[in-house]
């Protein structure tokens, strides 16, 4: 039982090297409760990545509290939308675009694609690859930059999204860098399970490639 509690503290508390990946920060969304900025940027964080909205119809209760929170403390900080097989590339981008302000001083966006519990469509390739790309072209005429694939394992094992479309790719999976894509990631999500002074909820832990 020991060596399983020591293994256990040991994983929420482990990020990769900061001598190999200088640059860290968070993503964050309501599901991690009231944030304490301030202590995230003078302990943990250089960037936080934010949940702004999902699908055509949710927007994060916390989006606004936590874009003014990140940026009031000091760290850079995006917005993250999570994409849905289900809802119109195009009600997608208007609740997105509807949501996040323009600020000249926000890293690119971020389309976060993943199968959820609520939507059993799987359409074709081509289908999905030209909604992505009705999407993306919405929300970077709107955000003044290319945005940002965040990406997961079984979602790319499907679409092979990362040889379809050309843009910035963010990886996830927990203490090993990914290598799904078929290209490199400049973003990779090394722990969804970190725990940190100022968040009560385990957070996600991301880096950006050296």
């Amino acid at each position: 039982m020991a060596l399983i509690g020591g293994g256990w503290l040991y994983a929420i508390r482990w990020a990769p090297s900061r001598d190999e990946y200088p640059m860290q920060g968070i993503s964050v969304s309501e599901a991690n409760g009231p944030l304490d900025w301030r202590t995230l940027r003078a302990r943990h964080a250089d960037f936080a990545y934010i949940l702004a909205t999902a699908g055509a119809g949710r927007r994060d209760k916390a989006f606004s509290a936590n874009w003014a929170g990140a940026r009031d403390a000091g760290l850079r900080y995006g917005a993250i939308h999570m994409f849905n097989l289900c809802d119109r590339a195009v009600d997608q981008a208007t609740l997105f675009v509807a949501t996040v302000p323009r600020d000249n001083a926000a890293l690119p966006p971020v389309v976060r694609l993943d199968f959820t519990p609520n939507c059993g469509r799987r359409p074709g390739r081509d289908a999905v690859l030209s909604q992505l790309n009705t999407f993306l072209n919405l929300i970077e005429t709107h955000a003044g930059q290319q945005a940002v694939v965040r990406l997961s394992k079984s979602f790319e094992e499907r679409y092979r999204i990362g040889s379809g479309i050309y843009r910035t790719l963010w990886l996830e999976g927990n203490f090993v860098a990914p290598d799904y894509a078929g290209r490199p990631w400049v973003m990779w999500t090394a722990s969804d399970m970190r725990h940190l002074d100022g968040i009560d909820a385990p957070v996600e832990w991301d880096v950006v490639a050296p």
